[in-house]
């Protein structure tokens, strides 16, 4: 098996300006990764919306036309010819996968949609007992997540009112207190089976504690998931180091790969041969060398690929390899990470600057809670109006309900100018 990948250091390169408070132009002349601006198709307008779908890497297209050429060429005989062979093709996408949730190669893999993955990782490590049946997670969590949590509690024979904990923020706050997350972790331990919680808050957009909360959960004797749909190349992440037990995420956010793109899914070296956790079983996940043989015999390939169910997605696989390959040539999370944390602190100060009380940003303000996405509320009720007005102005972001307008400057294909724009529409609209 590989060695550990290169995880992100956590180390932050800083941008030099003579200015006491630069100016968005100074930010975009001192940016080593605004050239990388050109290789994304950008709708007309600021695009503040990669939290949700990210933008299209103009190398996909040559990606997928390849694969389109070699389907009309080759036909079946794709699958085995070249270095692009299609029985192997997701393989190509698992190093840089690796190093950026900070994992071995043998840990992860793409495959499957996000929510289809949450619940083969559900199968495997939700084994409640009739003591320990309880799973850990937030009151507001994505409703997927929420859905297939419930069902996987159902399938057991058991109530999710009584082995269903919801942790929420406490009265009048938005984002949840490390030490509230531990406390309810030890205070439901000796009936917890399972903690699975956000690697970042899709709604306020707050990055959880994971290590601290992977430790927490493992002291109590539960198993800690992760779903980490927001912080994939969005914050670094550890997830070897940090023993996350497994992880799942979806790929078309920040990872830049086309609607519905194929998502990915990570299971911990002390779990991936273990034989006797109880797996859904699919041809793609025995052994290599015989599979073809169709034998009935299932012999799991030692690695996270055994949870494989079906062949790959080639089509959606060759548009997220594009992304993958044009974030390697940007320098990885950390390059992207170094300026997400400029483009962080640069709208703080535009918006304390040019609209004061009249906006609320719910994202917690720490640097190490946070990542690209802000959370904000118009703070005089009249949120809704304003999103749609940021429509019509041609600023690309979301709503989501009760009252929260979410823009997420992407380091990749975001300037410093962009942020500069969107504030100063933001003030013209709510002046």
């Amino acid at each position: 098996m590989s060695q550990l990948r290169n995880a992100p250091s956590g180390k932050i390169r800083t941008f030099v300006s003579t200015h006491t408070s630069p100016t968005a132009a100074d930010l975009d002349a001192a940016d080593p990764l605004a050239a990388f601006r050109a290789d994304f198709d950008i709708p007309d307008g600021i695009y503040l919306v990669g939290n949700s779908l990210g933008a299209l890497p103009r190398a996909a297209r040559d990606y997928v036309n390849t694969e389109l050429d070699r389907w009309g060429s080759l036909g079946v005989e794709g699958h085995f010819t070249g270095a692009l062979a299609w029985k192997d093709y997701h393989e190509l996408l698992t190093d840089q996968l690796a190093d950026l949730v900070g994992a071995r190669r043998d840990e992860v893999v793409a495959m499957n949609a996000l929510t289809v993955n949450l619940h083969l990782m559900l199968v495997s490590f939700y084994r409640p007992t009739a003591r320990r049946h309880k799973i850990l997670i937030e009151g507001h969590a994505f409703p997927s997540d929420h859905f297939a949590v419930e069902s996987q509690i159902r399938q057991r024979g058991l109530d999710p009112e009584t082995s269903l904990v919801l942790i929420e923020p406490r009265a009048g706050e938005e984002t949840l207190h490390t030490e509230d997350i531990l406390a309810a972790i030890a205070e439901h331990g000796d009936e917890l089976a399972l903690v699975m919680l956000p690697g970042v808050q899709y709604f306020t957009g707050q990055v959880m504690p994971i290590a601290a909360i992977t430790e927490a959960g493992h002291a109590v004797g539960a198993v800690v998931g992760f779903d980490l749909a927001h912080a994939v190349a969005n914050i670094p992440l550890r997830l070897s180091e940090w023993n996350v037990d497994f992880a799942v995420w979806c790929t078309y956010k920040y990872l830049n790969s086309g609607p519905g793109g194929v998502a990915g899914a990570f299971v911990h070296r002390r779990h991936v041969a273990d034989q006797s956790l109880p797996k859904l079983l699919g041809w793609w996940g025995t052994n290599v060398a015989t599979r073809f043989a169709m034998d009935t015999t299932f012999d799991a390939i030692p690695t996270v690929e055994s949870w494989q169910l079906s062949n790959a997605p080639i089509l959606p696989m060759a548009t997220l390899r594009a992304s993958l390959d044009t974030i390697e040539r940007a320098g990885g999370i950390s390059a992207m990470r170094a300026k997400s944390e400029q483009q962080i602190e640069f709208l703080d100060r535009r918006l304390a600057e040019t609209l004061g009380d009249r906006i609320e940003n719910i994202t917690p303000k720490d640097l190490a809670e946070r990542g690209c996405q802000f959370a904000l509320r118009v703070t005089n009720g009249d949120g809704k109006r304003v999103f749609d007005a940021l429509e019509n102005a041609r600023v690309f972001c979301d709503w989501r309900e009760p009252d929260v307008i979410r823009v997420a400057p992407v380091p990749l294909y975001n300037s410093f100018d962009d942020i500069d724009r969107f504030v100063d529409i933001l003030d013209g609209i709510t002046s």
